[in-house]
């Protein structure tokens, strides 16, 4: 599923095609993806320049005068830049939807469709209050990303550290292959209750929060299934992984086997002697 790293890659390879271009129509093939898409797109965003590209979590944001484009991957979506000539051939059935420039094509291609293409004009507001929006948590780039941030909400708290930062309330984009890699280098157990760890691990667990996120980011984000960016290519921090999807694999600090637990549905990977 794409997460933060992978959301950004994509942002990254997009923005520098489609800012300051014109949107000439959208294509929808699919009219239903986890939403419904707006009806009458086409009409909306048609003749419209892009004037940025931004993140909020995992949601992109592809601002134009009259509003934004929200779009989110879902667990199998991709966006795709490509030549006007592929207009010339019969899309895949995966190939929901074409935002359609005067040379490029940005494709939205998504198997399980649990990705979402949503609109939010500019006379309804700051996107930042769209419903999907204005309750995540901080960026975990920002200055207001801190340990002491961390402490201070977990306070009383019982529920697992790995499902307070899969929550997205005090932190937004680390989801759970970038919970368990940061959790291992922050040397904290997952399963530990978040209202029962020192602002010190705090401090850990923020810089190797930044630490793995910056690397993925950094490495084309994690290919496990479909995941590519805007010109195809494949991730590859999947090869750097310390413990995510390498149960019974030897811990590449310590030499112990790697476990699996599940939590809240989730597969959580780490090492029983180095986290604790």
């Amino acid at each position: 599923m794409p997460e933060l790293p992978e959301v950004e890659v994509t942002r990254r390879g997009i923005s520098p095609h489609i800012t300051e271009q014109v949107i000439e129509r959208v294509d929808v093939r699919t009219p239903m993806l986890r939403w419904p898409i707006p009806s009458g797109l086409s009409a909306l965003v048609g003749g419209q320049r892009v004037t940025r590209v931004e993140r909020r979590g995992k949601y992109l944001l592809i601002e134009v005068g009259a509003g934004w484009l929200i779009v989110h991957l879902g667990m199998t979506g991709t966006l795709r830049v490509l030549p006007r000539a592929a207009l010339e051939r019969l899309p895949d059935k995966h190939e929901h939807v074409d935002i359609v420039f005067g040379q490029t094509v940005l494709r939205f291609r998504d198997p399980r469709r649990f990705g979402a293409i949503l609109w939010h004009a500019r006379d309804a507001g700051d996107v930042a209050d769209h419903p999907l929006l204005r309750a995540l948590g901080v960026e975990p780039f920002s200055p207001d990303f801190t340990a002491q941030l961390m402490f201070d909400r977990t306070r009383g708290r019982s529920v697992a550290i790995k499902q307070a930062l899969l929550a997205g309330d005090i932190v937004v984009g680390v989801g759970n292959i970038y919970a368990s890699e940061s959790l291992f280098r922050a040397r904290i157990h997952p399963a530990r209750a978040a209202g029962r760890i020192a602002l010190s691990r705090y401090v850990a667990l923020a810089e190797a929060i930044r630490d793995t996120l910056a690397e993925a980011i950094a490495k084309g984000g994690s290919t496990l299934r479909d995941f590519v960016s805007s010109d195809g290519s494949r991730g590859y921090f999947q090869l750097d992984y310390f413990v995510y999807d390498r149960a019974g694999e030897p811990c590449k600090v310590c030499g112990n086997a790697i476990r699996q637990i599940v939590q809240g549905q989730r597969s959580t990977f780490y090492c029983p002697h180095c986290q604790h």
